[in-house]
């Protein structure tokens, strides 16, 4: 069995992504249960950048999206990272500038979701 081919790949991405997300929203649906809704962070940053008011979230709604966001980053960058044949330390240095270019990206693209739909609920 060789290990590099596509359809390997994708079995261990979405392994890896299935694994992840139910992880984490597991841990984050208990954090939501305590009422500790500050303590997510990226969220936070979503309400800051784009000057959302953050009593208007519903945050059993976002859970679910902020958790797909956050496996996919981590599965994706995962994934690309473990079969790259390069030195370690240029797998380290791509892991982070993916990791940091997917999370700007789709975060941003999620904040400008959050804030249409929080425009649209007030009309």
């Amino acid at each position: 069995m060789n290990l590099n081919t596509p359809s390997f790949i994708l079995y261990f991405f979405c392994i890896l992504f299935v694994i992840i997300f139910c992880i984490h929203y597991v841990y984050d649906y208990r954090k939501l249960k305590k009422k500790k809704t500050d303590n997510f962070m990226l969220i936070s940053y979503v309400v800051k950048k784009f000057k959302i008011d953050e009593k208007k979230i519903q945050y059993k709604k976002e859970l679910k999206w902020m958790c797909l966001i956050d496996s996919f980053i981590i599965s994706s960058v995962g994934t690309i990272v473990s079969f790259l044949d390069t030195y370690l330390i240029l797998q380290l240095g791509i892991g982070f500038v993916l990791l940091f270019l997917l999370i700007y990206a789709l975060y941003e693209l999620y904040g400008r979701h959050l804030e249409k739909k929080i425009r649209r609920e007030e009309k």
